[in-house]
This record gives C-alpha cells, sequence and structure tokens, in this order.
C-alpha cells in the first residue's frame, strides 16, 4: 500500500474502485433492486431529522465499503477533527474555518490562538437577540420615531446567497410586519427599483461585509446613504438606519454607523460559511431570534452527526462520497440538485457558490496539480418546474447528471392534494432515472396502444430512455428552521470531505480575488477623463474605447 502521502491517483484504494467500476458498468440498477428486496432499507440512513434514501445509486456494499477505504487512506478522520477543533485547515490563509463553532450551545468551549472564541460568538447572539426585540417592541426605530417596516441586506456571495436562502425558505415563520429586500448586484437596476418602494423613515439597512472594501456592496451602499440623505434623512439620522456586519469597524463608522450598530465578522468564518452569524441578521429579524437558535441547533446537531457517526451511516460523507464516485470514476461532469418545494427555491443558488468556490481548485493542498477531476458543475431548481425543461437531459441526454432530490413529507400549505402529486413526482422522476425503459418496453407499449408493429418499432427509439441514473432523494418531515439548519451544514461537510478526498483548500477562492483585481485596474479607464490608456490586451481595449464613447466619456 502506498504511504498515506501517495498522490491520490496513485493510492492503491483508488485503483480499487477504478476495477470496481468496471465491474459495474454493465450492471443495471433495477436488478440490483429486484436480486436484493432489502436493498432500499439498507441504503437508508438517518441524521439530524433529515432522511437520506441513496439506494438509487451505481452501488453494491463492495462500493460504499472501497470508498470509505478510500475516505480513510486521505485522512478523512483526522481532517474532521481539525475541523472541529481550530486547527488551520485554511492552509494558504494560514486560519482555521470555525463555522461549526457558530452553532455551539453555551458551555461549549473552542480555542484558537490561545483565546476561547465562544464566549464572544455568545455575546453577538445575545446583542442580536437585542436588535431583534427593541424592533419588534418599538423602542428601536427611525429617526422620525417610526417603526421599521423594511430591511435592505446588501451585501453580495456569502453575505446574500445564505440569508436570501435562509430567509424565504423559512417564511412561515416569519413575525411582525417586517418585509426583507436584498441587494447584490452592482448593476443600478438592483438597488434603483428597491429603494423605489421603500420610505427612508422605516427603512433600516444592513451593510454585510468583512472588509467594508467589497466594492459591489460599498457602491450599492453609498447609493443607499445618498438616497437615504436626499429624502429627508441627514447625517446624524444615518446612525439610526445603517448597520454594519464587518470585520472592519473603522471603515464603518467613517460611513456613519454608530459603534453600537456594528456587529463583528471574523476572519475564521469565510464569506459562503457566514449565514449562522450575524451575517444572518435578516434571517434572525424575519423569523425571530429564538427560530434563528433553532436553526443554529439543527446545523449543529448536523455538526454532531458528522462528527460521531461511522462512516457508512454518516449522511455528508456517504453523499461526498458519492459524488467522488461519479466525478471521478463515471465521468460526470455535473451535479443537480432538485429542491421539491417552492421555499427552498433558493437552495441551489447558495449551493452553487458554496461548493463550486471551495472545490474549483486544480492544485492540492501542497500546490502540486490535483491529478483528477475535482468539483463539478453545480445546477438545478425548483420541482416539478424543472420536469418540464431540463429533466429532459438528464433523463435521455448523453450526459450523466446526478441528483439530489430534497422534499419534506409534509407542506406548509397542504392544498388540496398538491402535496401528494408534488411527492409523486419526485419519486417518478427518481424511478424513471433508475430504471428507464427499454426499447421492448417501448414496443410493448405503443402496440397495447394501437400502434402496428412496423410504427411501433420506428418510433421506440424515440421513447427508449436509459435509466441506470443515480439519484439521491433527501428528506425532512416538514421545511423547518432545524431541518433547514441541519440541511445546509450537511452541504457544508459534505464539501469538506470531497476536499479531503481531492486534497484542495476549500477554504480559500484565489480565482475570485484575481477578477477583483483585473477589475479594480479596468475602472478607472471606464471612468475618468483623459486617456484611456491600455489593459495590455486589445480585445479589452476596445471594448474600453466602446463604453467610453457610449457613456461620453
Amino acid at each position: 500500500m502506498p504511504p498515506a502521502s501517495a498522490p491520490l491517483t496513485q493510492k492503491s484504494e483508488w485503483h480499487a474502485l477504478l476495477q470496481h467500476k468496471q465491474q459495474l458498468e454493465q450492471v443495471l440498477m433495477r436488478d440490483l433492486f429486484q436480486s436484493d428486496p432489502q436493498r432500499a432499507d439498507r441504503y437508508l440512513i438517518k441524521g439530524a431529522g433529515l432522511t437520506l434514501d441513496f439506494s438509487r445509486n451505481c452501488l453494491t456494499d463492495e462500493t460504499l465499503s472501497a470508498l470509505a477505504n478510500l475516505a480513510h487512506a486521505c485522512g478523512l478522520p483526522q481532517r474532521i477533527a481539525d475541523l472541529f477543533t481550530g486547527a488551520r485547515v485554511n492552509r494558504t490563509e494560514n486560519r482555521p474555518a470555525l463555522h461549526t463553532a457558530l452553532r455551539q450551545p453555551h458551555g461549549a468551549s473552542v480555542w484558537v490562538d490561545g483565546t476561547d472564541i465562544m464566549p464572544e460568538i455568545h455575546a453577538t447572539q445575545a446583542r442580536m437577540e437585542q436588535l431583534d426585540r427593541a424592533i419588534r417592541n418599538g423602542t428601536q426605530t427611525g429617526h422620525t420615531g417610526r417603526a421599521f417596516t423594511d430591511i435592505v441586506s446588501i451585501g453580495i456571495g456569502g453575505s446574500f446567497l445564505g440569508p436570501k436562502l435562509a430567509v424565504e425558505a423559512l417564511k412561515p415563520y416569519w413575525q411582525g410586519n417586517l418585509k426583507c429586500h436584498f441587494v447584490a448586484n452592482i448593476d443600478g437596476t438592483d438597488i434603483a427599483e428597491t429603494l423605489r418602494s421603500l420610505n427612508p423613515e422605516t427603512t433600516l439597512f444592513l451593510v454585510q461585509s468583512k472588509s467594508f472594501r467589497t466594492q459591489e456592496t460599498l457602491d450599492n451602499s453609498l447609493i443607499a446613504r445618498e438616497w437615504f440623505l436626499t429624502n429627508g434623512g441627514n447625517q446624524d439620522a444615518v446612525a439610526d438606519h445603517f448597520m454594519a456586519v464587518t470585520a472592519n469597524s473603522e471603515e464603518a463608522t467613517r460611513f456613519g454607523i454608530h459603534s453600537d450598530n456594528i456587529f463583528p465578522m471574523w476572519d475564521w468564518v469565510g464569506g459562503r460559511y457566514s449565514l449562522w452569524s450575524a451575517i444572518g441578521l435578516p434571517i434572525a429579524l424575519m423569523i425571530g431570534m429564538q427560530n434563528f437558535r433553532a436553526l443554529l441547533a439543527g446545523a449543529h446537531a448536523m455538526d454532531c452527526h458528522f462528527n460521531e457517526a461511522p462512516t457508512e451511516q454518516n449522511l455528508p460523507v456517504v453523499m461526498a462520497l458519492l459524488s467522488v464516485w461519479y466525478n471521478n470514476f463515471w465521468g460526470a461532469q455535473s451535479h443537480a440538485v432538485l429542491p421539491y418545494d417552492e421555499y427552498l427555491k433558493h437552495l441551489p443558488e447558495h449551493l452553487q457558490q458554496l461548493d463550486m468556490e471551495s472545490n474549483g481548485k486544480k492544485v492540492t493542498q501542497d500546490g502540486n496539480p490535483v491529478g483528477c477531476e475535482t468539483g463539478p458543475i453545480l445546477w438545478g431548481g425548483v420541482g416539478a418546474n424543472g420536469q418540464h425543461a431540463y429533466h429532459q437531459l438528464i433523463h435521455q441526454g448523453t450526459r450523466l447528471v446526478p441528483a439530489d432530490f430534497v422534499i419534506p413529507l409534509t407542506s406548509h400549505n397542504p392544498v388540496g392534494h398538491h402535496h401528494a402529486t408534488l411527492f409523486a413526482n419526485c419519486l417518478s422522476q427518481a424511478r424513471a432515472m433508475m430504471a428507464g425503459k427499454t426499447e421492448a418496453e417501448a414496443v410493448e407499449e405503443l402496440t397495447n396502444g394501437g400502434l402496428d408493429l412496423n410504427a411501433a418499432k420506428t418510433l421506440a427509439p424515440h421513447k427508449a430512455i436509459p435509466g441506470n441514473k443515480p439519484s439521491n432523494i433527501l428528506m425532512m418531515e416538514k421545511v423547518t428552521p432545524a431541518t433547514l439548519g441541519a440541511l445546509v451544514a450537511l452541504y457544508e461537510h459534505r464539501t469538506f470531505v470531497q476536499s479531503v478526498i481531492w486534497d484542495i483548500d476549500c477554504f480559500d477562492q484565489w480565482g475570485v480575488e484575481l477578477g477583483k483585481q483585473m477589475g479594480n485596474e479596468i475602472l478607472p479607464r471606464l471612468i475618468k477623463d483623459g486617456e484611456a490608456g491600455s489593459a495590455g490586451d486589445s480585445a479589452t481595449d476596445n471594448l474600453v474605447t466602446l463604453f467610453r464613447s457610449a457613456n461620453r466619456r
């Protein structure tokens, strides 16, 4: 056996999986179900209020064991321990990744550089609760004494996608009469359309930026402040209508935000893992702090499951290993997330950033080429709408697209037989992906319907569906703060486990940083008078000239 430090593709466990995959290439899942009446029960696991049915996958017990062996060969147990204990798992930035600490209960201790970070976390949560209570009971108001009616959260990336997902997913738990708006895009239409319907006397702005220098967030915040000042506000009143979540309190104060209205961010929390922090203020203000704490508790329950459950009974680990199985051994280039719940419609957007920003890497932790494919393209949308759009490609296209179906067993809105119909659609899509329809079955169906045999044989290839397309069904009793917390935490840990297998740093995002740097170089050439200069390539220079001409610069 190669040493633990051997490159991934040189490990004996990797080669064992390559050989095993060859054994399964001609095996049909429909046959696996027929030969094993207990298959559905064996490949169903539970944790933290979630149930995962992964029986509709191209696997056997041998597959699962071989994947678990690979995880152990990659040091997964130790890496999980490192994640929870504050080790510097983000190696390129030399810092821990302790989003799990944000959902630890009172009494826990987590140490970073000799300091227990839990007291500050819980103190911040207490401040969030105090703000929630003050806005709700009317003791914290706008500068004219009128109660707040609207919250505008200004952020981008993790400061936007996670909170937006949670606010919309937990709409049945909204309290009071507040409305929440999210502004992220630097396209002026986003902030302009948002402000158009608001009253400056009753609007509270939350500026969400760790650095308080993120261009999109800062520019939108400046427009919001200008709108406030030109519509009845004044400089002193900015402190009543603007709050910040940031690690740069100095810049927030310079903006006009009072120190009492600045909530902390820490360098050991990445943006895409930050909804559990004060970045989650929009969530807390919409659903109440008690429900926000339930969200944290659900995530913590998944943390405990991830940290304690055996490999083959561990929801995040199994989902991650299945993703590695299809990405690296079956050639799948993408992965679909299909929430069959209207409240979860923004789940794919959040998971796109979580997974693709984390694992879209081409070098290992030591800076060497990875030697295999890493993060797949993650996409999806709400069911059953997608069945009338892109599911066609999943069923009969030439690409292998594994899918996660996410569905609650009960609905917040039990209208007629709608939820039964929705659940039937979810099950039928998963079954169609698994079982498919052979040409012989298509011919029989067509002739039974009255078509003559020759016509049936001509049409049958178009109606045949290959099947053997893998999927998971992830269920909860109902979408609640606790089950949503567990769901998001599950995908966070799934992302981490994949990164351990591939030996990449899932907590940095240097590709994003390069785009920001180049944008900062190009912007002055677009907005300043005088010579535009050169970017060093004719394509950029030509479009700068075109933009300046169109905008008379």
